[in-house]
């Protein structure tokens, strides 16, 4: 069993599986959180495969309190937790501000927000016993320029992961964990599988708005928090990277 452990949630597909796939190659003990238990049980085979020791956890970390069991419960099986990824987010629909329903409202905010919070408040007691931790949130572009049509709550959220971000590695650092986001720009996953099949001329067309003129893959994603969290990265903190191949300024 690897003496490095990390813990990666919606890690089921898409960014989040890439992640918990390059952190095990790098050596880590990955713990894969979702809440689709069939996909954590195939996700899990696949890593075993490929040689990766994995575990399953499955638990809604907009769930307070079983986010803190089921950390805890892991922090104390391996003593230590190295690495937390808070990959799990979504647009969770879109709605107008106005006539906005407050639930509406309350689940973005809780699916974003609230996620990296319970996570890493609970993690924080098993972070400080290693020696080279690490906590990586997830923001996007939509911090900055509030969003699409409909997705300016999204928006308001992912702000938040920033400034969370900010205030947790302050907060951390004189215990030696620090603290980073990716901001990734329009990355090739499932989460467009939609779109790709019904309006490919629209999903083909993201790729002009980008400079380096493509979408990004989840394996970039992966290969940039896998530096982020190793000792190369030992004196980079309260940072968001960018990851869009120059989206973040359009063109």
């Amino acid at each position: 069993m690897s003496n490095k452990v990390a813990f990666i949630s919606g890690a089921t597909g898409g960014i989040g599986f890439q992640v918990a796939k390059r952190l095990g190659q790098d050596g880590y003990t990955v713990v894969l959180n979702g809440i689709e238990d069939d996909k954590g049980a195939e996700r899990l085979v696949e890593l075993k495969e490929a040689g990766i020791e994995a575990e399953y956890y499955g638990f809604d970390v907009t769930d307070e309190h079983a986010v803190t069991a089921n950390i805890n419960a892991i922090g104390e099986k391996y003593g230590q937790i190295d690495v937390v990824v808070n990959n799990a987010g979504g647009l969770g629909g879109r709605s107008p501000i106005e006539g906005m329903e407050t639930d509406f409202f309350r689940k973005v905010m809780a699916l974003n927000l609230d996620s990296a919070f319970f996570v890493s408040r609970a993690a924080i007691p098993f972070l400080k016993k290693s020696d080279n931790a690490s906590i990586i949130n997830f923001t996007s572009n939509a911090a900055w320029n509030a969003g699409g049509p409909g997705a300016g709550i999204y928006g308001t959220s992912k702000a938040a992961v920033h400034t969370l971000t900010r205030a947790l590695a302050k907060e951390l650092a004189p215990a030696n964990i620090r603290v980073n986001a990716v901001s990734p720009g329009t990355i090739d996953t499932p989460f467009h599988a939609q779109i790709k099949a019904t309006k490919p001329e629209v999903f083909a067309s993201w790729a002009n708005s980008i400079m380096l003129g493509r979408l990004g893959q989840p394996e970039e994603v992966a290969s940039a928090i896998s530096f982020l969290v190793s000792k190369d990265a030992s004196f980079i903190t309260a940072e968001t990277l960018q990851i869009g191949g120059g989206q973040a300024l359009g063109i």
